[in-house]
């Protein structure tokens, strides 16, 4: 894991920087003890302060992702050494169920990126088109975990409703559980998980079908899908939430914005950039 250390972290020292990023204290003791940590290509320690512009080289775990190479290439909309923004085809799972599925997302990442691990930070639904951060080491992947944790990855979603007249902008937070009638719907369920989303704009686009800007604040199953329809604007082309009897769900993981934990860069990527 290769990064060049940037203003704000100027006069730190890398344990410091980790422990900012809330790397668990495993990771953070493995990295104390490791003697492969280089600053300016010299061996360093953990506890070095370092100054902006170090080039700072730090070994990561040689683990491996168990996807089997698809053969078919992913759309790449971002990418450096530690992680990538990837875009999701319709009808593709984000990840395979077995060991032996072979025609998901991830089997697709793992033969398009030159990384022996690649891990998704989120999941998008199925019939979801659109965008998703991948990590290419263990490293990175902890730290985006907690970030999303922590909301400090924005994503942003476009849904299509019907609707006479724009929704005003709002925030859902109502808990989502198991539908017990039904293995593969999720339901508001007071005994559910925490589930936030906000409407943060809407516009016409045609006559009674408005167009959602969403933001989420958690991830969980359905979530937008169940929002939406209990608020009484179910996603159209959702057949598992609406009256639709097509799978032709309106629905697009649009953007993702965050900065990146190392070099603190600001990152946008957005469905509009190809």
């Amino acid at each position: 894991m290769k990064f060049t250390i940037p203003q704000s972290y100027n006069s730190k020292t890398l344990r410091e920087i980790f422990q900012e990023l809330k790397l668990p204290k495993k990771d953070l003791h493995l990295l104390n003890m490791s003697k492969n940590i280089t600053i300016n290509g010299e061996v360093s320690k953990f506890t070095t302060h370092v100054s902006t512009g170090d080039k700072v080289d730090i070994p990561t775990p040689e683990e491996k992702s168990n996807y089997l190479p698809s053969y078919r290439y992913a759309q790449i909309y971002y990418e450096d050494d530690d992680i990538a923004v990837v875009m999701k085809p319709k009808g593709v799972k984000t990840h395979p169920n077995d060991l032996m599925e072979s025609n998901t997302l991830m089997n697709h990442v793992i033969y398009t990126i030159d990384s022996d691990y690649v891990e998704p930070i989120h999941r998008l639904d199925q019939e979801t088109v659109g965008l998703l951060i991948v990590a290419k080491n263990p490293i990175i992947k902890k730290i985006l975990d907690k970030m999303l944790e922590e909301n400090k990855i924005e994503r942003i979603y476009k849904a299509h409703v019907h609707s006479l007249l724009p929704i005003k902008a709002q925030t859902i937070d109502m808990p989502i559980g198991k539908d017990k009638f039904h293995p593969n719907r999720r339901r508001i369920s007071i005994t559910g998980q925490r589930a936030i989303t906000h409407i943060i704009d809407s516009k016409m686009i045609e006559e009674s079908v408005c167009e959602l800007d969403l933001k989420l604040d958690t991830g969980r199953t359905h979530q937008i899908r169940v929002h939406l329809a209990e608020i009484g604007h179910p996603v159209i082309g959702d057949p598992l939430y609406g009256n639709s009897t097509l799978r032709q769900l309106k629905l697009n993981s649009h953007q993702i914005e965050f900065t990146h934990p190392l070099t603190q860069e600001f990152i946008s990527v957005s469905l509009d950039d190809k």
